[in-house]
Parts: structure tokens; sequence; C-alpha cells
């Protein structure tokens, strides 16, 4: 995970975009479809043809059927690492660290940073030495990322990826009820996880498994790969009513060269770029807005946002209220969403993390370029 600090920028819809409020990305939705363990084979979810009303239901196996010779499938190959560490204060209570992000080690400072989310009762001081089980120790530097961050610098007593894999847990969503196990491990990340840094998974892609890769290459579907380190920032809520006042988190990305040539020979072959989840729209739709091929990206895309690079988007369903929701509102139409994920409960379709995926074009224009 890069140590560059959160970026300073935030793209905003134009001021005659359409204005919503919090309220109006919020839906009822039945508990028991919300997903708490995966479909035993990945690509025996079910995916929602959401491109036109009425949509159609699919399985994912099918989606090289609903592609075309000449798109790029653009992925991000981010890789979750055991980011949930528990431990305690020294006055015993109980806590429990969520890594953000790894630092850099900076000459003069202490070694093995990092930014975790905290979970105590009672926050300790700063200067606090932690102890966490495994028998290793978390320093409490500061806030993070100034004095009100909602986040925390710490020195961990040794190499963090080290830790993580000793004695780190899977960070499973909030929603999801059971301790991760042996299969979470395995099913909460994709088949082509490259770069540990997410602490959370890009889960449009668990779906991917070997035979539908296979299948997408037969039909001449072609890739290409992003990296955006997936925070747990992501399952933050939305806590405001005019959106223009969210302060969205912030993740770090890269997009390599040979990417970038993808872009270019799939527009120049009249291709359509299909976004692998919301991670991949964000990567893309940053660079495309600042230029900037690597670094930190607060990008918050709502209605009446101008996409530049992403024409498809195969994404899961998303939770009631979160930006994940109002970017998908935002690329497919407000109303074309709301139809969606009606038609999606009433055939109970699952949701959220483990849960099935749904196929969408882009309705907005694309802004010139």
């Amino acid at each position: 995970m890069p140590s560059s600090a959160p970026a300073d920028h935030t793209a905003h819809p134009p001021a005659d975009a359409p204005h919503h409020t919090l309220g109006d990305f919020d839906f009822a939705l039945p508990p028991e479809l919300i997903a708490q363990h995966p479909a035993p084979e990945r690509s025996a979810s079910r995916l929602l043809d959401g491109r036109a009303l009425p949509p159609s239901d699919r399985i994912f196996r099918e989606l090289p059927e609903l592609l075309q010779a000449g798109d790029l499938l653009v992925f991000n190959d981010t890789q979750v690492v055991k980011a949930r560490l528990f431990g305690a204060k020294p006055t015993g209570g109980q806590l429990e660290l969520l890594i953000e992000r790894v630092l850099a080690d900076v000459p003069g400072e202490p070694a093995h940073q990092v930014v975790a989310h905290m979970k105590v009762s009672k926050k300790p001081a700063l200067g606090t030495v932690l102890h966490m089980n495994g028998g290793f120790t978390a320093t409490l530097l500061a806030r993070w990322p100034d004095a009100d961050g909602p986040l925390f610098r710490l020195a961990l007593s040794d190499a963090p990826h080290d830790l993580m894999a000793a004695h780190g847990h899977v960070p499973l969503p909030p929603y999801i009820t059971h301790s991760d196990d042996a299969d979470d491990e395995r099913r909460y990340q994709t088949v082509f996880a490259r770069h540990p840094g997410a602490a959370a998974a890009p889960t449009a892609a668990l779906h991917f498994d070997a035979a539908v890769l296979d299948a997408l290459h037969a039909r001449g579907v072609q890739r290409a790969s992003v990296t955006l380190h997936v925070g747990a920032g992501t399952f933050s809520p939305v806590k405001v009513d005019d959106l223009r006042a969210h302060r969205m988190h912030s993740e770090w990305y890269r997009i390599p060269p040979e990417t970038l040539q993808a872009i270019a020979d799939c527009r120049a072959r009249g291709g359509r770029v299909v976004a692998v989840g919301t991670t991949t729209v964000r990567t893309l739709e940053s660079w495309a807005r600042s230029g900037r091929t690597e670094g930190d990206t607060d990008i918050f895309i709502t209605p009446g946002f101008a996409f530049q690079v992403v024409d498809v988007l195969l994404t899961n369903f998303h939770l009631p209220k979160s930006t994940l929701l109002m970017l998908v509102a935002a690329f497919t139409g407000f109303d074309h969403m709301h139809a969606l994920y009606r038609h999606a409960i009433a055939q109970r379709y699952r949701f959220f993390s483990y849960g099935d995926a749904m196929l969408l074009t882009r309705k907005s224009p694309h802004a010139p370029v």
C-alpha cells in the first residue's frame, strides 16, 4: 500500500446536474437477501442484464454472450490482505484494528507505520502502546489524515504485511455476520488478484473463474487491469442529506501503460470499455479528469457526472444510501437504477459483496475529451 496522503480534490457534478438528497437513494431490502456466503461456484451467481427495461435474468457464466468481440474488460487486480487485527489496551479493554494502508518507512520516523480504523469502547490517548493478539504491539501516533480525521496512524513492532499474514483475519464487510474462515480466505478474493493492499474486495470480479475468462477470450473480448486498493471506507455511510457536503474516503490507484494502450486500441477499433466494478470506474474516471495514472482519488460520482472512459459496467447490488449506489444511478440513470433494484428484490436476487451481479450500459453522454 503506497504512502501518499489523501487527495485534496473531489469531482462533483456540474452545477446544472439534477439535485438529489440522501433519501433519494434509499430502498427497503429484506434482510434475508443479504448474501452471507458466496454461491457454490463463482460463475453460478445470477446476472441481471439491466441494459434495457424490462431487464432479463441470466446466470453469470452467460456473460460472454452479452459482450462483443473487440470489447475491453478492465479488472481491478488488487489483492485483499488479512487486514483485521485484534488486541487490547493496557487497561485490558478489547479493540480491533482494520488496516487501511501501509505507509512507506520515512527516515527519522518510527518504522512499520500503518493507517487503520479502530473499533474500541474508548479511544486510547496518543502514544499508547496496544498489545495485539499474536504477541506484537501497535503504538498510536496520530489521527489520520489530520487531527480531526476518522482514522489512526500507528507504528507496528514488525513488518505490517508479515504480521497481517500471520495474525490477521479476512476483513469481511460489516453486514456479514459469521467469523471469517478458510472458505472466506479463498472466495473473498478474485482469481486474478496480484497486488496486496485492499481492505475490501472488488466484489464484481469475484464471479469470474477460469471457464468464464476462457470463454471471453474465445469471444474476442480483450482484458486489461488497473489497481485500486479498496478501503474499508467503501462501507462508510453517508451521513448528510446534502450530498455536496459528504466527505468522500480516499483510495490509492495505479493504471499501467499497457492498460492505457489497450483503452486507446479499443477506441480505435470501435469497441466498448467494460469496467468490472465501481472501483474500476473510479480509477478510470479519476485518470480521465486528472491525467494522473497513479495517486490517491476521492472522486465522488453522483447523477449528472459526465463519464469520459467507461461504456459498460458490471457491478454487484449495493447498500441503500451508499456512494456506490449513487455511482450506479449516475451511470445508468436514476429511474433506471431504481427499476432494476425493484426487479432484483422481487426476483429474490442476492445482495452485496457475496451476492449477484448486473450488467449496465452508460445512459449519460460522454464528456467532451
